[in-house]
């Protein structure tokens, strides 16, 4: 039986990693903390039915709260009296090759962005994958292999691999 000691362990732990995944799937820092702290919530309420691994379980929880929220967002356009300025090219470079591929990441699908995340960002095996989204672990490969895809042609996510950054 897990207690409240393993719970503060666990989020001690995990929570820079289960943070880090919760805004490469929704791309904004606010949002993730939200959602990781909704996330969070939810494992507790459930933490004496958890294994003995407990990550699945709380990366199923960030990818289907994430998903209900993004089909609950209002999609429409919010009109504006004044134009934002347009932020120019970052002499960094890295930093904005990340941006490209937080873009490219963006572009994809809520499942294919889950998979690539659960995958490439955190570091899982398919068959965890699977686990933590429901699914066989043949769709998570086809999800990824799609994704994949369209990230190839994706000119900014091209440039960025290309430059090495």
């Amino acid at each position: 039986m897990r207690d409240r000691a393993d719970f503060e362990r666990y989020v001690e732990q995990r929570s820079a990693r289960l943070l880090r995944t919760a805004y490469l799937l929704c791309r904004d820092w606010g949002t993730a903390e939200d959602l990781l702290q909704t996330a969070l919530a939810k494992a507790w309420s459930a933490w004496r039915r958890v294994g003995d691994d407990p990550d699945p379980y709380v990366y199923r929880i960030l990818a289907n709260t994430h998903a209900s929220w993004w089909r609950r967002r209002w999609r429409a356009e919010v009109p504006t009296g004044v134009l934002p300025d347009v932020a120019g090219e970052d002499p960094t470079g890295e930093i904005g090759a990340r941006e490209a591929v937080r873009h490219a990441l963006a572009g994809l699908p809520d499942r294919q962005r889950a998979v690539i995340v659960l995958r490439y960002f955190a570091d899982l095996p398919d068959p965890r994958i699977a686990e933590i989204l429901g699914c066989s672990v043949a769709t998570v490969r086809s999800q990824a292999s799609r994704a994949l895809a369209k990230l190839r042609v994706d000119p900014a996510a091209v440039a960025a691999i290309t430059t090495g950054s």
